[in-house]
């Protein structure tokens, strides 16, 4: 976290634990056919109620807000967040442990519905599902996200580092490389990932620390477009002591986001960099 970021961290978890749990359990908004679906990690359970109650606090009400926790963590749910439970909010256990359940057993349980994952260390603007679902009635098909990373080659066809994954004006743009990114929120539309998209053994060897690239290469399978949002509300707030463990670490500062990408292509045979004209 960036130290002009803690003031506003302050600020926001204070407002949010002034809340009312109650009130936020009957919430009476107005309701969007949307299911909201995150997961969360031992290190973050003490925490992870700053980002429910955002969620629950919106500007409208999703249709149900579920938190997938490993199973073991059943006896260690923290009051401040078994309070938030109810017809609104609740919390499914899943055997798993990687960050796939946050999607993967929401696919499954609500399956003609609208789905869209967030991330479990950051508190998100009012009207962030507002916007969201507004951009979704413009592009009902589209898979959308508030964050997006562009997957980009060099001139000989060679993948770039992640860091490097940046649309550069100039160069033909390919659709297909759109990337949507998880941490500001992203959208799925009923029926545009690949069945396979559930196949555990197979993302645990491909992409067992990558989930967005597994969702990436489901949907491009699909044939489903992503694209950004193109209305995002301000940034979501980091959550002050919820990166003391993080995937960011791993993926983005170590690059093993473009090793992962690269075996989950080879796998599938996609070959993004032959649709740019490189």
């Amino acid at each position: 976290m960036k130290i002009k970021e803690i003031p506003v961290s302050i600020f926001h978890t204070l407002k949010l634990l002034s809340l009312s749990a109650t009130k936020l359990r009957l919430n009476e908004k107005k309701e969007v056919p949307v299911i909201v679906s995150l997961t969360s990690i031992p290190s973050r359970l003490g925490l992870v109620h700053l980002v429910i109650r955002s969620l629950m606090d919106q500007e409208v009400r999703p249709k149900k807000i579920v938190l997938w926790l490993n199973k073991t963590l059943k006896d260690s749910i923290p009051k401040k967040l078994g309070k938030l439970e109810g017809d609104l909010f609740e919390i499914r256990f899943s055997a798993l442990e990687c960050s796939h359940r946050k999607l993967i057993h929401s696919l499954d349980a609500f399956p003609s519905e609208i789905i869209i994952t967030c991330d479990d260390d950051l508190i998100y603007r009012r009207n962030w599902l507002r916007l969201l679902f507004e951009a979704h009635q413009d592009h009902p098909n589209r898979i959308l996200a508030n964050q997006t990373r562009y997957i980009s080659y060099d001139q000989q066809g060679k993948l770039l580092p992640y860091k490097q994954w940046i649309y550069h004006g100039g160069t033909p743009f390919n659709a297909d490389a759109v990337l949507p990114v998880g941490a500001g929120g992203v959208l799925y539309p009923p029926g545009t990932l690949l069945d396979k998209t559930g196949d555990i053994d197979l993302f645990l060897a491909l992409a067992p620390k990558a989930d967005d690239l597994w969702f990436k290469a489901m949907s491009y399978l699909k044939g489903t477009t992503s694209s950004n949002a193109g209305n995002a509300p301000k940034k979501p707030i980091p959550i002050m002591g919820s990166q003391v463990q993080s995937l960011k670490k791993q993926n983005v500062d170590q690059d093993k986001n473009r090793s992962t990408w690269e075996a989950v292509s080879a796998h599938f045979e996609i070959d993004l960099s032959r649709q740019t004209g490189l």
